[in-house]
């Protein structure tokens, strides 16, 4: 195997990092800077005094990294090289070297501030600008001034802007590496295709027949591109006649693959057989596969995007950065010289394409991120001026302030509530961790422990379509969720599968992934310990009598409808759809997937919580569960008192880039909704009746 180009800079690296506390490497794409830079240190003694701390963006780079490095190292996988990833933590008492995801870092730092256990802390490919990196990037910043003298911090990246990072923290040295050992020749289309999954399987099928033995790396922009690209090169590489061309070993490569699969990707080809490798962007930078020879660029990735003003997210297939495109060639030169094969022409590159990727905490929301700088506890972090490299709008952080403050996370000056500190300690998003605060109190801690992990695990329903096109698409027979919703239908879910005693077989007989289910067991698991010391009692044993005495599951819905108080819709009476209530006002509708029910006038239920807003073909409420109108009023109370000025510290407005709106009340409807005065509870009673009175004359 080649020496990687990192290796030759070793004498460098160490000389530059004892004499230095914060240093930028940047690290070609294939340098090695992943796995040798911690290899490199802890040779050199400097986890004599604490361990190296390595984070990755990304779940399967922690872990596959970490492999690669035990495996180099001639040790056992989570005793003196580990991982930590969400839910999941190999390490022990004899890890020097620790991967982790950037999020767990920052669950640590909210347990041990200085986190004093590392003597060094690599933030690695920091390029990716993922949203827990760039918090990281301001933590560091404050921490070197707490421990610059027994703490090193490294920012490694493929192609951050070096110059920005070290003005950033004061005019640290920058080191450059090279990365690609040998040249890759770039072909650009003389057109965009119509199809670039069509185009991507002329072109792998084209090289395979005509190009001599190597790799072949094609990027997809998700799973459901890969499945079908996967399947289509199967299908056409079985039809080609016996001995017109080498063998071919179709492999996918995302982040939802078990940790069997993705070993796969990094084993050698068998002889005379060439491997073809479908992957997202996850494979640009963060794994790296030996032996590609031949790239296939379409220029799209998937990017998940947060609109503040409505609360929306969409997955939207957007043009890569010129960053992106430049990392995605790199690949095919790292074992001879390579080829990438652009399918788009070269002045959309030049001209289209943006210099580098919009960083996550620019296109997300930020609840998480507030609540997690909340909960230091610092007295000098002023959420609004936080020192991040690239500052999120205003927009952005006052909308993260509204959400937490309706669920109780925050008070109306701002501060962290008790509440809103339990919150923080859980691996969830806000909404699920306020969930389960209040199931504590209600008593259904068992099954909203369920909800929860089911949702973190992303459990989703395949739908067989039915023949009659007017009912809705079945599931194998799962249950329905009584009516009430899909929180309640994936409680009954993983309920049903447990009385089988956690058969995988159950799984497959209904459509269901089982490694999902696995880790949803393992999810519901870790959350039950750290839940256990806070219960007020036997948490299953307290829920199972709970649900047999309400078959309607009440207490649930209850905690549900305090756990997303900032996600919450009214049934529209003219329109066929809802309007969110809470911090804004937008008209959606139910996913169609939902196993919400109608009454039998037809009537969905008047109000209902929602998981998330996704904009697709049109604005969607994904995960919907009924609730009642006495459990909302409370929550419209709180949001008629909220002053976003005193919950973000007392800014001033006009200091803004764009002056903040205060939330819109949902909008009102011609002769239904009053435009005098009168009290949240009033109008809605009042249109309430108004609905029940026109209902009974039918």
């Amino acid at each position: 195997m080649a020496v990687l180009p990192i290796v030759r800079f070793e004498d460098e690296i160490v000389e530059i990092v004892e004499r230095n506390t914060v240093i930028v490497i940047i690290g070609e794409t294939g340098s090695g800077k992943s796995t040798q830079l911690s290899q490199i240190l802890h040779r050199r003694g400097f986890t004599r005094s604490g361990a190296i701390a390595v984070t990755q963006p990304r779940r399967v780079a922690a872990v596959s990294v970490s492999r690669r490095v035990s495996q180099e190292l001639g040790v056992h996988l989570g005793e003196e090289v580990g991982y930590a990833i969400r839910f999941e933590d190999r390490t022990s008492a004899k890890t020097c070297i620790k991967y982790l995801t950037d999020g767990v870092l920052l669950r640590e730092s909210l347990s041990n501030p200085v986190l004093n256990q590392y003597s060094v802390i690599i933030l690695d490919e920091a390029h990716e600008r993922s949203l827990n990196t760039d918090i990281l990037l301001g933590l560091m910043k404050r921490l070197i001034k707490m421990r610059s003298s027994n703490l090193k911090v490294l920012i490694t990246s493929a192609t951050l802007d070096g110059e920005k990072v070290s003005v950033f923290f004061s005019g640290c040295p920058v080191l450059n590496i090279p990365g690609t050992l040998f040249p890759v020749e770039k072909l650009y289309s003389t057109e965009h295709p119509k199809s670039y999954i069509e185009s991507s399987l002329r072109t792998a099928l084209d090289i395979h027949i005509r190009e001599p033995p190597g790799d072949i790396l094609i990027f997809m922009t998700g799973q459901d591109d890969i499945d079908k690209m996967v399947k289509k090169l199967e299908e056409r590489i079985q039809n080609f006649e016996e001995g017109s061309c080498m063998d071919a070993l179709v492999l996918p490569l995302h982040g939802s693959l078990p940790p069997e699969m993705q070993v796969r990707v990094f084993s050698p080809a068998p002889s005379n057989c060439r491997r073809i490798i479908v992957a997202t962007n996850i494979a640009e930078t963060s794994l790296t596969v030996d032996g590609v020879v031949y790239v296939i660029d379409p220029g799209y990735v998937k990017q998940r995007q947060y609109n503040p003003s409505t609360g929306m997210y969409s997955l939207d297939v957007v043009q890569i950065s010129r960053v992106q495109a430049d990392q995605r060639a790199g690949r095919a030169g790292r074992t001879r010289p390579g080829k990438c094969y652009r399918l788009y022409p070269s002045s959309i590159y030049q001209e289209e394409f943006l210099d580098a990727t919009i960083p996550e905490i620019q296109r997300s929301s930020l609840a998480g991120t507030v609540l997690y700088l909340k909960s230091l506890d610092l007295p000098d972090i002023d959420i609004l001026n936080f020192d991040f490299l690239d500052p999120p709008s205003r927009e952005s952080l006052a909308d993260a302030l509204r959400q937490l403050y309706l669920i109780d996370a925050i008070g109306e000056d701002g501060m962290i509530t008790n509440v809103g500190r339990t919150m923080s300690e859980l691996p969830l998003e806000p909404s699920l961790s306020r969930t389960l605060i209040e199931a504590n109190q209600l008593g259904c801690l068992s099954q909203a422990l369920t909800v929860a992990a089911m949702l973190s695990a992303e459990i989703t329903l395949r739908p067989v379509q039915s023949k009659d096109t007017k009912r809705k698409p079945q599931t194998n027979m799962l249950p329905d969720g009584s009516g009430w919703g899909d929180h309640i239908q994936l409680l009954q879910i993983y309920e049903s599968w447990k009385c089988v005693d956690y058969d995988p077989d159950w799984c497959t007989e209904h459509n269901l992934q089982v490694r999902s289910m696995k880790f949803s067991r393992d999810v519901r698991k870790q959350l039950s310990q750290i839940m256990q010391k806070m219960a007020k009692g036997p948490i299953d044993a307290q829920s199972s009598a709970n649900q047999r005495e309400s078959q309607e599951y009440t207490t649930l819905r209850k905690a549900l409808c305090r756990g997303y108080g900032n996600q919450l819709a009214e049934r529209m009476l003219h329109h066929n759809g809802y309007r969110t209530l809470g911090i804004r006002s937008q008209l959606v509708q139910v996913h169609p997937s939902s196993v919400l029910e109608a009454n039998e006038d037809g009537q969905l239920p008047d109000y209902v919580v929602y998981h998330e807003l996704i904009n697709t073909s049109r604005p969607f409420m994904r995960n919907v569960c009924a609730v009642d109108m006495a459990w909302v009023m409370p929550i419209l109370k709180k949001l008629e008192k909220m002053d976003v000025n005193k919950l973000s510290g007392g800014f001033e407005p006009e200091k803004c880039e764009q002056p903040l709106q205060q939330p819109q009340a949902p909008i009102k409807e011609a002769n239904e909704r009053t435009t005098t005065g009168g009290s949240v509870e009033d109008r809605i009673q009042a249109a309430r009746e108004r609905y029940l009175a026109r209902k009974a004359k039918k």
